[in-house]
């Protein structure tokens, strides 16, 4: 609890805070700035993968691949209704020939399309639960004599390569925010010990008086907390700043895969319970800096 325990008035003007004057509060206001971006970077790129991922999880697409048109019309009207009826199967929504043309215009052209290519027939289904191999085995279990030209195909599988992406930068974020942390402990370091070397000949004199570390260290401890706690505070309102304006840009495009990137309200929270832990991490690092050498000067 000892780190917990604030000094006393007059044990605080000992030794003179100063806290805005120097470098240390600056320095930690940049760090908590490219900590909370790096933080709401990652967040962003896990909301918009959980998002796509919860979209795409229960969606299947069941293509009939028959050259024969009337035998591809007749085979899949029998596996709309067979699907229809499985618990598995939440939605059934066949895709129209005129829909199926228009997504394959754009890479083969209007003009392409005529009798002489055959075009499957599309079905999309959302199921109850996610796609797993089990539950695409029973659908295909029961096209197998209704649609045997029929393929399954999960839209979560196109897309693994993305979230493969994705959660490498979220990984890469988390690494940021480590090596922030980590610059930002150091910092503190150098300044704690600067601080230390400043008022030498005053803790000499407190010790001859009686002053114990756990006392010294707490003077130190509350000073550099104070000069943390003014830098997060300018590090978060200008992080902030900067991710209302991104947000701002982001719903002036209207683009679905942005928007999926918005943050939630527990991200929110993480984002501002970063700048409590740096000043937790700043009166760690100072205290454990100053206790170690006030041991050697013993």
């Amino acid at each position: 609890m000892a780190f917990f325990t604030l000094p006393s008035a007059q044990d605080r003007g000992l030794i003179p805070e100063g806290r805005l004057t120097g470098p240390m509060p600056w320095v930690i206001a940049i760090m908590m700035f490219l900590t909370i971006l790096a933080a709401a970077a990652g967040l962003s790129v896990r909301a918009s993968a959980d998002r796509v991922n919860a979209d795409l999880a229960g969606r299947v697409t069941v293509q009939i691949v028959e050259a024969n048109p009337d035998l591809r019309a007749e085979q899949a009207g029998a596996a709309v209704e067979a699907l229809s009826k499985i618990r598995l199967v939440e939605k059934v929504e066949p895709v129209s020939e005129t829909d199926v043309e228009e997504m394959l215009a754009p890479w083969i052209g209007s003009d392409g399309l005529d009798d002489t290519i055959p075009i499957p027939a599309l079905i999309d289904l959302d199921l109850n639960g996610p796609a797993t191999e089990a539950n695409l085995d029973e659908i295909r279990d029961l096209l197998t004599d209704i649609a045997p030209a029929a393929r399954i195909d999960a839209h979560g599988s196109w897309l693994k390569p993305v979230f493969n992406l994705l959660k490498s930068l979220q990984y890469l974020a988390l690494g940021l925010v480590l090596l922030l942390a980590f610059a930002t402990s150091a910092t503190v370091l150098l300044a704690a010990r600067s601080a230390l070397d400043t008022h030498r000949e005053t803790i000499d004199i407190m010790h001859l008086l009686g002053a114990t570390d756990g006392q010294i260290t707490r003077l130190f401890q509350r000073r550099i907390g104070l000069d943390a706690g003014f830098g997060g505070a300018v590090g978060i309102i200008a992080a902030l700043m900067v991710l209302f304006f991104i947000a701002v840009q982001m719903g002036e495009i209207g683009s679905g895969l942005l928007e999926s990137g918005l943050l939630r309200w527990h991200d929110w929270a993480i984002l501002a319970l970063i700048p409590i832990g740096g000043i937790v991490l700043a009166m760690l690092t100072a205290r454990v800096t100053i206790m170690r050498a006030l041991r050697k000067m013993l």
